[in-house]
């Protein structure tokens, strides 16, 4: 018998009316809670552009790293700390990792006057797919041809799943906008739709699902549930990738809408979770160096400098000027060398300067709490 050809998908009415909300109240209350915890957190952060721009920054890695780069979050530092880095893939990795984090901050700006809208989710992408993999598709434009998901080389007849048509992309999107900006029964179930019918829809031709995750944080600030749009959820469908696959394609090839948006709010739950041990251990981690730094170097430039390193983490001493306006080469290479002649050093050299090359040092430690190594 002849398989039936493969056919685009045509994606449910929002909000779906399969949703079984009675089942759900135990998950949406710990949801919604561990959201407003975490705000809390946020809402009292003296400086959180400093302190949270290593997890943003680990946060495009992770994303990016779902679709395929390889770079991790000390290439990226690296690289901004002015070092080579000899693969010409990494390299590239790194410049998609960059974009997604400006997506991000663009983004941010543009929503403290106006909604999340088709015309921001295109600028958005553009900024995303600016002279990375995937710019000559169409960076900021809906798609006008067909695409579909499967392994690399996979013909459109062994699809694993096939988008809407591209002439219904734009009616799609419009709708999925109008549900962004409405009022739902709850706001963390309304994000798991948003987040799943964008992911549907692959409105690009490229970079669907960074932007569909750049949507959460979003979502979230655009609503006031956070004060910034900072909540990390991508390493926890990182961890459970597989399921967070299934889940979607279940929605597609079952209309189970049921079982994706509790895996969305299990994921809420526990990435709220780390989110705050991740953020507490970062702020424990400032307090103790800000008395050292003082203590150890006596000068007027301690705090500024520390903030250079939480910063970036992995930091060159031009940099370093720059940051903290500090305008003497000098004065920054004396207080790194005082604290590096104490005992147990916060920071250390990784390259000798030489001639015009600056030295480059790292804060570890904070890369091992954003990156979740040795924290038990």
């Amino acid at each position: 018998m002849k398989e039936d050809k493969k056919k685009p998908f045509i994606p449910d009415y929002l909000p779906p009316k399969e949703i079984l909300w009675e089942s759900l109240i135990p998950l949406i209350g710990d949801a919604n809670r561990g959201i407003a915890r975490y705000d809390g957190l946020l809402s009292g952060l003296i400086n959180p552009i400093v302190l949270l721009s290593p997890l943003t920054t680990n946060e495009a890695v992770i994303s990016s790293r779902i679709e395929g780069t390889q770079a991790s979050l000390e290439d990226v530092l690296e690289m901004e700390a002015g070092i080579n880095q000899k693969h010409k893939s990494i390299k590239a990795d790194i410049q998609e990792i960059i974009n997604y984090r400006q997506a991000l901050l663009f983004a941010e700006q543009e929503l403290q006057n106006r909604n999340i809208t088709l015309n921001l989710i295109k600028q958005i992408h553009f900024l995303l797919m600016s002279n990375v993999r995937g710019k000559d598709k169409k960076p900021g434009e809906f798609r006008k041809t067909q695409n579909w998901i499967g392994n690399r080389g996979t013909p459109l007849e062994k699809a694993r799943y096939i988008p809407p048509e591209p002439l219904l992309v734009s009616e799609y999107m419009e709708k999925l906008v109008k549900f962004i900006q409405s009022n739902f029964l709850d706001r963390i179930v309304q994000l798991a739709i948003i987040h799943a019918q964008f992911e549907i829809i692959h409105p690009f031709l490229d970079g669907n699902g960074r932007i569909g995750r750049l949507l959460i944080p979003l979502f979230l600030y655009s609503k006031k549930l956070l004060s910034k749009p900072a909540f990390y959820i991508s390493e926890y469908f990182e961890k459970n990738r597989n399921e967070y696959y299934d889940r979607l394609l279940g929605i597609t090839e079952e209309h189970d809408w049921q079982r994706w948006i509790e895996f969305f709010l299990k994921a809420v739950i526990l990435q709220a979770e780390d989110n705050i041990f991740k953020a507490k251990r970062i702020m424990k981690l400032y307090d103790q160096l800000k008395n050292k730094f003082i203590e150890i170097t006596h000068s007027q430039f301690a705090i500024p400098l520390l903030d250079a390193f939480f910063t970036r983490p992995i930091i060159d001493t031009t940099s370093i000027l720059k940051i903290t306006g500090i305008s003497n080469r000098v004065t920054v290479n004396e207080l790194l060398k005082k604290l590096n002649r104490t005992e147990n050093p916060p920071i250390r050299p990784i390259i000798k300067g030489t001639g015009r090359q600056p030295s480059v040092y790292i804060l570890s430690e904070l890369i091992n709490i954003v990156e979740g190594k040795n924290l038990i």
